[in-house]
Formats: structure tokens, C-alpha cells, sequence
């Protein structure tokens, strides 16, 4: 089933290949300038931190649908050895095998592929077994700090969700919702930004429950990527699995969201970040904007990232 013309049209409005040169390969963190970061320390305050990361653990997020995404799985591989000899310093070490894309994490630009593309034009070929992304790799991504800007929809549509700050499973987080989070925030979102948006839906997971965090999930509409393009986001990042809403909100078009985002504009996209502590800090402080540091680990050609995200009110 090829992608539908309203897919393609939306793809033609939001699209950013050739903005920063022929030969880029980072999108949207082109707009994390000098001046961006300068104006984003500005913003810390009391100096309070909260941790947006999920624990790194073998009973993770991951329900085993996505093949190959799994669980960090820790192995010690030494234990108090004594590598130079009896009654010399001991050392012990550990390994992890996990997806990288499995906890709290940045999906890259070679994440998705539409129409044998991926940003900037290049083939999505260019992905490979031995390889990986041979272009567009997450470690090209520049140092991830910038204003970060906490679109709570939760707590602005409580009245029309029912609950006590989650939207309901099939809630599709509109434009709207987003504009009425802006409001709620007190502060315009703008260039260079990094907009994370809360629905709640993390609740189930951190209560035990990872099958109802998964599926079915509120998430963002395939309407919003115009809306984080107008004010020129540098990237968005959610407190779901699925990123978007999931079952799709148009029959038959699975991710179209993420094409948007990765394909079309560069923008990386982050999933399974913890919000909860973060809102409840930013509605005491009555304020939703902070200093945010989201450093990408550099792997090499990953199509994605592990990542420890702070925010610092």
C-alpha cells in the first residue's frame, strides 16, 4: 500500500532537505546555536534537577513486540578479580546487551525511510548490515542542550480527559492540545526549543503495568509536525512508547509521524521519557520552561540512542 497524497502533502510543507546545505546530516540541531544555549542557562533558577530516564533494567518498557528492541540485559563479567596477581587491586566489570532504541532514548535520522528515502535525499540504502547508517549516523549529533519547554496536555486537557492527569489510550494530541499546553506553559515555544510533551501515559509503566503502557497509546497527531515546524523545534520527545497515537489515527498509515519528523524535516524524536516528576516540579514553581541537557551516546553509525535527559529548573 503506497503512502496517500495527504501524507505527501503534509511531507511537502514540512520539509527541510537542502536548508542547511546539501551536505547535512543533523536537521533540526542546526538550531541549537550559541545564542540558543546562551539564552537556555538563562533560564535556571533555583538550580532544582529532575531526571527524565527510565532505569536501565531486563524487565523494561520493551513487551517484546518490536523484534531485536530488547531489554538491557547486565552481565558481570568480572567479580573482585585480581587481574595483576594475589592480594593486588580488584576490579570488576560489567557488560549490557540491549536495543538502543529499548528505554529512554533519541530515535536518529535513519531510524524510518519512506519512498527509499531518508533526510536530506539520501537513499535509504545507505543503512546497512555491517555498517549500520553509513550516513546520518546518531553520532553525528551535535552536544543536545537547549531550552527545553514542557508541553503538559495532561493537565491542560484534564477537564476533557476525565483523569487525573493521563489522557485516555485513544486521545490524539492535536495541534490544539498543544496550543492550549502553550498556555498553560506561560511561554511562547521558539526557535531551537526542545518541547517535551506529557500525556501521562507513563503512569501505567511506572505502576507496573508495561502491556497498557504500550498499547493502546495516546500520542501525537499526524498534524502536529506543522505545528513544531512553524516554530522551528530543534526536537520533541514524549512520555510514550509509541511516540504517536497508536492504533493510527488514519487506517493504514503506520508512522507517519515519525516519516515527518526523521525523513522530512531532520528532527529527532525522543520516547519513554519520564515526565511525571518534571511536571509536578514545573506546575510548583509555576513555570514549564529550563536549561535541558539530552546528550546523544556517539554509536557509531546507531540508528538511535540511549539517553539520560535532566532538566534544570
Amino acid at each position: 500500500m503506497s503512502l496517500p497524497a495527504e501524507f505527501h502533502a503534509l511531507a511537502k510543507r514540512v520539509n527541510n532537505w537542502g536548508r542547511w546545505g546539501a551536505d547535512d546530516e543533523i536537521g533540526t540541531l542546526n538550531l541549537l546555536t550559541p545564542g540558543v544555549v546562551r539564552e537556555a542557562a538563562a533560564t535556571v533558577r533555583s538550580g532544582r534537577r529532575v531526571a527524565l530516564a527510565l532505569p536501565l533494567r531486563q524487565d523494561g518498557v520493551q513487551t517484546g513486540l518490536i523484534p531485536g528492541r530488547v531489554n538491557p540485559l547486565h552481565t558481570m563479567t568480572a567479580i573482585n578479580q585480581e587481574i595483576f596477581g594475589p592480594g593486588t587491586v580488584a576490579v570488576s566489570d560489567d557488560a549490557v546487551t540491549m536495543g538502543l532504541q529499548a528505554a529512554t532514548h533519541w530515535d536518529g535520522l535513519t531510524h524510518v525511510s519512506h519512498s527509499g528515502r531518508l533526510y536530506n535525499n539520501r537513499p535509504a540504502d545507505s543503512v546497512t548490515a555491517h555498517g549500520g547508517a553509513t550516513v546520518l549516523g546518531i553520532e553525528k549529533a551535535p552536544p543536545i542542550v537547549s531550552r527545553g519547554v514542557l508541553l503538559d496536555v495532561a493537565r491542560a486537557r484534564r477537564e476533557d480527559s476525565g483523569g487525573p492527569g493521563r489522557l485516555p489510550a485513544g486521545h490524539t494530541v492535536t495541534p490544539e492540545d498543544l496550543d492550549a499546553a502553550e498556555e498553560l506553559a506561560g511561554t511562547r515555544v521558539r526557535p531551537g526549543d526542545i518541547v517535551l510533551v506529557r500525556t501521562g501515559q507513563i503512569q501505567h509503566y511506572l505502576a507496573g503495568d508495561r502491556d497498557a503502557y504500550a498499547f493502546p497509546s495516546p500520542g501525537l497527531s499526524v498534524r502536529t509536525p506543522e505545528w513544531f515546524h512553524a516554530r522551528d523545534v530543534a526536537a520533541v520527545a514524549v512520555d510514550t512508547l509509541t511516540f504517536e497515537i497508536f492504533p493510527p489515527e488514519i487506517d493504514g498509515l503506520w508512522m507517519p509521524v515519525h516519516a515527518l519528523h526523521l525523513v522530512e524535516m531532520g528532527m529527532i524524536q525522543g520516547q519513554n521519557w519520564n515526565l511525571e516528576e518534571l511536571a509536578g516540579a514545573c506546575a510548583e514553581e509555576n513555570r514549564y520552561a529550563f536549561f535541558l541537557t539530552a546528550m546523544a551516546e556517539p554509536f557509531v553509525g546507531g540508528a538511535g540512542t540511549p539517553v539520560a535527559p535532566v532538566a534544570v529548573l
